[in-house]
This record gives C-alpha cells, sequence and structure tokens, in this order.
C-alpha cells in the first residue's frame, strides 16, 4: 500500500467532468480532501474509496 501524503499530485482511474483526472491531496486522514488540477473543484472520499482509485502517484 502506498504512502500518501499532503501536497502529493495523483492520477485517478476516472477523469473528472472538466477532463482532468489530476488531483492535489489537500488532507490525509480517514477522508483525503482533493482538489481537481483542472476545474479547482474539491472533493471528499473515504480513504478506501480514494486509494481503490488512485491510479498513479505523480510526484
Amino acid at each position: 500500500m502506498d504512502e500518501f501524503c499532503v501536497g502529493q499530485r495523483v492520477q485517478m482511474k476516472k477523469k473528472h467532468p472538466c477532463g482532468a483526472d489530476e488531483w492535489e491531496i489537500l488532507r490525509v486522514g480517514a477522508d483525503f480532501k482533493l482538489k481537481c488540477r483542472g476545474c479547482g473543484k474539491l472533493i471528499m472520499l473515504r480513504r478506501r474509496e480514494a486509494e481503490k482509485n488512485i491510479k498513479n502517484i505523480l510526484e
């Protein structure tokens, strides 16, 4: 299992409706707070769901 930290950029398996698939991690804990690198939208995902949907760590 990968270790995630604040400030990392990650690539998700599915694209956001804006067309971007890169996200920046803003919070790590029981939930992940992610910011879309395309449009700037913020989302919160449960840790399990986020770990399952992250394809690559870019940075």
